[in-house]
């Protein structure tokens, strides 16, 4: 699927994509940042939480797949602020241990959500069928890096996929927001909103921006955000599909 995202985004007709942009230095920083505080408050609010009603302790594999994001977010921040300080050496030899962490992240994030709702089971906050969600998430995320990867050497391309593939995870940040503050009313509108309108509103945001400054969409960028809005009716498709209700709750042993 990496190599359908690739394939064919060079050689497109129409108006050239201009690759730089006086702008785009603090644009996309700025992109990271809202990344981070999407994050940051969505899952501090669930801590709050979970600590304001006494859950139980969160499963050890929670901590190492918190760790591991953290050590993503915190990577894709390294990098973009290496480009700005024109140090595309380090950037590049960086990008192996991204790749690492890239490939390490959906096995930990999948195994991750399977641990959580088996430990919850039978409790009032206990939906097996969120597993969609999850690993949905973890499958459309590695496709992304991996089409970026292979788009390394074209910078407008690269930076692209891997914005949007992070943004994509943070929707698991963003949609804490609304499911902690006003509760979701489970129907498959309701659902789509709230689980994807924070990430989806900067995958918007990247490609306004572009338009502005471009005049044109990049084909990386469209194939990029078409790829993860599959993924997301995908993943509400099935949240919402009685079979997988029985897959899922028998993929966490019950």
């Amino acid at each position: 699927m990496s190599n359908t995202i690739a394939a064919g985004l060079l050689a497109r007709p129409g108006k050239p994509f201009v690759p730089q942009q006086p702008w785009d230095r603090n644009f996309f920083l700025l992109l990271v940042l809202l990344i981070w505080i999407g994050t940051a408050v969505g899952f501090g609010w669930d801590l709050v939480d979970h600590i304001r009603t006494n859950k139980p302790a969160y499963p050890a594999i929670v901590h190492v797949h918190a760790a591991v994001f953290v050590s993503w977010l915190a990577l894709l921040t390294t990098q973009v602020l290496l480009v700005r300080v024109r140090r595309v050496d380090l950037h590049r030899r960086l990008g192996m241990f991204g790749l690492s962490l890239a490939a390490i992240m959906p096995v930990l994030g999948i195994a991750a959500a399977v641990v959580s709702e088996r430990a919850k089971f039978g409790r009032p906050d206990s939906d097996p069928s969120f597993l969609a969600i999850q690993i949905t998430m973890m499958v459309c995320f590695p496709v992304l890096v991996a089409a970026a990867y292979r788009m390394r050497s074209h910078p407008p391309a690269h930076k692209r996929l891997m914005l949007l593939s992070t943004i994509y995870l943070s929707l698991a940040g963003f949609s804490r927001w609304w499911f902690l503050a006003f509760g979701v009313e489970p129907t498959f509108g309701s659902m789509f909103v709230t689980l994807n309108a924070g990430a989806d509103a900067l995958i918007v945001a990247l490609g306004a921006y572009d338009f502005l400054t471009r005049g044109r969409l990049h084909p990386a960028y469209i194939a990029g955000s078409l790829w993860i809005l599959a993924s997301e009716l995908v993943a509400n498709w099935l949240y919402f599909n009685p079979a997988w209700a029985k897959v899922a709750t028998w993929l966490i042993g019950h």
